[in-house]
């Protein structure tokens, strides 16, 4: 019997050396670390375009999703001049798996080019506020963004065309 229990001794002790020797041609594995250099390119692709409409007597919001649709409230009646609308788009260029954080800027002002100002305010985006990419360098991630006209009065915002610039800050986490 007590041959037996030092074989099962010798026996356990052998696999034993065993598990730790495979542990240590294994190595131990964690998360790599993200590719260097870590450096986030944007690059603005397109405008955001509102289009063409007309004034009702008190206005409303022209809105411009990242999917490209235009919903109009208020007095406004959308007009096909062969203006296009469409949402603004970023061209992001970073390491596949960035995280990236987006922020937005304070409302921007649009100076009409025959007086009068209209508030635009940044709306939703394509990826969210938050996105890891999934392009492979020299392919661009692409965050398209949509904004809310705030559109007044035809006295207050008389016809003409209305430009401005807002803000976006791209942080790589």
């Amino acid at each position: 019997m007590k041959r037996a229990i030092g074989n099962i001794r010798q026996l356990f002790t052998a696999i034993a050396i065993m598990a730790a020797q495979l542990a240590m041609m294994a190595g131990a594995r964690a998360q790599e670390p993200p590719p260097r250099p870590i450096s986030v390119h944007v690059e603005p692709g397109q405008g955001l375009i509102f289009g063409a409409f007309f004034l009702g007597a008190s206005g409303g919001t022209v809105t411009i999703n990242p999917d490209g649709s235009r919903v109009i409230m208020g007095s406004i009646v959308g007009a096909n001049l062969g203006y296009p609308f469409s949402p603004a788009i970023f061209e992001v260029l970073a390491n596949q798996g960035t995280l990236i954080q987006v922020m937005r800027g304070p409302d921007a002002i649009l100076t009409g080019s025959n007086g009068g100002t209209m508030t635009m305010r940044i709306g939703t985006l394509s990826t969210g506020d938050q996105f890891i990419t999934t392009a492979q360098p020299p392919t661009r991630n692409l965050v398209r963004v949509g904004g809310i006209l705030t559109v007044g009065s035809p006295s207050a915002n008389p016809v003409g065309a209305y430009s401005g610039t807002f803000q976006l800050t791209f942080i790589q986490e």
